[in-house]
């Protein structure tokens, strides 16, 4: 068992890419208990004051298709308003049938990745509409950008999960560029990857591509899911006609949906960490409800995002105390629902400095001992979500992996007490030659990926190049050491040709046909 626990090890601290030193891809799971920032009694109060919203104020559902599923179910709906006014029992009975634990699969099996519990996923950050680096600085989102940023993450092994599209390719038709960054990610990345919400064809699609992808069928993917999306609600207390379709598409197939609504305290929610944790609370549990009336089972996430405002401007800050607490607090409220909790690693800053740094530190540790099983945009999201920058891809997956490294036990038994290096060494010594630390000195502590830990003249002979222009080097050698993984070239064949039928079909207004 021992020498099982240092082949393990020994596998942890070797894994270089090419020229960049990093930790090999691996599931990571944390065994520390998570912080319980409120007692079980504050938190009660939080589950009563959501159900006492659902019942007294409501959600105001847009969809129609959510509505009338609700309404079957014995929720109160007034077409007039389009309002939906829950039953606690209804809620408590619905959410009761999500699943605690599930598996996404991934075209490569070894990056398949388990969701509650113990487990924890890395995801890349999803949807910025705008790319940035060190050389071309800010500009609008495009497809060779979003592809070379889905090589980089292809190539970092802390990240386990493609985030749903890292930069926008808004150079390709709206309508159909969906298409575009499915086919890219499937082919770019053999790991899990996550589709769009917004609207129902685009989940259609991202279903049908993934069973081109996996080489099953509509029914197996129910079975065993591969790709997951994000549902927000439009905060305070709406569901959109988009994302009440890609809720309900989502769910019809199988596939999981984090339930995440975007409460802002102060702009979104009340000014209160208190009240913005009721209504985000009530806003998640309505969505989570719904799915497991369009199909009981299916499995779904809680997704917390509360934080503030900057009360002077109005601009939304993030990685504040107040987001960290409420992640601590949201973790919490999944566990009492015994729903896997998504939460992310966010920051305000618009470039790629100590404030992206120590914000995005700020929500990690929120997140991973909130007891989070998935962080959303873990790596790179940069300006409050609006830009991925390639250089903040890198610090976070140095952020990662360090996190990743506090997650392993520390092993206490005979060997790793060291009595024997301790007596041999003896009073007044160094145990830079002792054979305890011989044996050991090239697994014994983290190895970093982007810290430079050279003394003051090292560092200015090596150039006294900062984190960020490390960085800049380290993508790029990725992207420049990138070697696409294998797809079976009929798979990519039939890919090609749907991608080509849908965007005709697109082109002449058929959005989407039921067989």
């Amino acid at each position: 068992m021992r020498e099982a626990r240092e082949s393990g090890r020994r596998r942890e601290r070797r894994a270089p890419t090419k020229g960049v030193r990093q930790l090999p891809f691996a599931r990571v799971e944390n065994r520390y208990p998570p912080i319980a920032l409120l007692s079980a009694d504050e938190i009660e109060a939080i589950h009563q004051a959501s159900l006492t919203l659902l019942s007294d104020v409501g959600m105001e559902v847009l969809h129609d298709e959510s509505r009338r599923v609700l309404k079957t179910a014995g929720a109160e709906v007034d077409e007039s308003t389009q309002r939906v006014r829950f039953d606690p029992a209804l809620i408590e009975q619905e959410i009761a049938k999500a699943p605690a634990e599930f598996t996404l699969e991934a075209r490569n099996p070894a990056c398949n990745v388990k969701v509650g519990g113990p487990h924890v996923i890395f995801a890349a950050t999803g949807g910025p509409a705008f790319a940035s680096d060190c050389d071309r600085g800010r500009r609008a989102g495009n497809y060779q950008d979003m592809c070379d940023y889905i090589k980089v993450i292809h190539g970092l092994n802390v990240i386990h999960q493609e985030g749903g599209c890292p930069i926008e390719p808004t150079d390709l038709p709206a309508e159909t560029r969906h298409l575009d960054f499915y086919r890219a990610v499937i082919g770019l990345t053999d790991k899990t990857w996550q589709c769009w919400a917004l609207g129902r064809y685009r989940v259609e699609d991202a279903i049908e591509m993934a069973a081109i992808a996996m080489g099953k069928t509509r029914d197996a993917l129910e079975a065993s899911p591969v790709t997951l999306t994000i549902v927000n609600s439009n905060s305070p207390l709406r569901l959109d006609i988009p994302m009440g379709e890609g809720l309900c598409a989502m769910a019809k197939a199988g596939q999981p949906v984090a339930m995440t609504p975007f409460t802002l305290a102060g702009a979104m929610s009340p000014v209160t960490i208190a009240g913005a944790l009721a209504q985000q609370n009530a806003e998640a549990l309505s969505l989570i409800a719904l799915s497991q009336l369009v199909n009981p089972g299916v499995p779904v996430m809680y997704g917390g995002f509360t934080s503030n405002v900057d009360m002077r401007t109005g601009a939304p800050a993030f990685g504040t105390p107040e987001y960290a607490k409420a992640a601590l607090a949201s973790g919490q409220l999944a566990r009492r629902y015994n729903i896997p909790f998504r939460s992310s690693n966010v920051t305000a800053s618009n470039c790629v400095d100590v404030q992206a740094a120590y914000e995005s530190g700020m929500s990690l540790w929120g997140t991973i001992m909130g007891g989070v099983n998935l962080i959303e945009h873990a790596a790179g999201w940069l300006e409050g979500g609006l830009t991925a920058s390639f250089e903040k891809l890198i610090l976070d997956a140095e952020m990662l992996q360090l996190m990743r490294a506090f997650l392993d036990p520390i092993r206490i038994d005979e060997e790793s007490l060291g009595l024997e290096a301790i007596r041999e060494v003896g009073p007044g010594g160094h145990f830079f030659g002792a054979g305890h630390t011989l044996a050991r000195f090239e697994r014994a502590f983290y190895e970093p990926m982007l810290s430079d830990w050279r003394n003051f003249e090292n560092w200015q002979d090596a150039g006294s190049k900062t984190g960020t222009e490390r960085a800049n080097a380290i993508w790029k050698e990725l992207l420049r050491t990138y070697e696409p993984p294998p797809l079976d070239p009929a798979i990519a064949e039939a890919l090609d040709a749907y991608v080509a039928r849908r965007k005709e079909e697109i082109a002449r207004g058929i959005h989407w046909q039921t067989a």
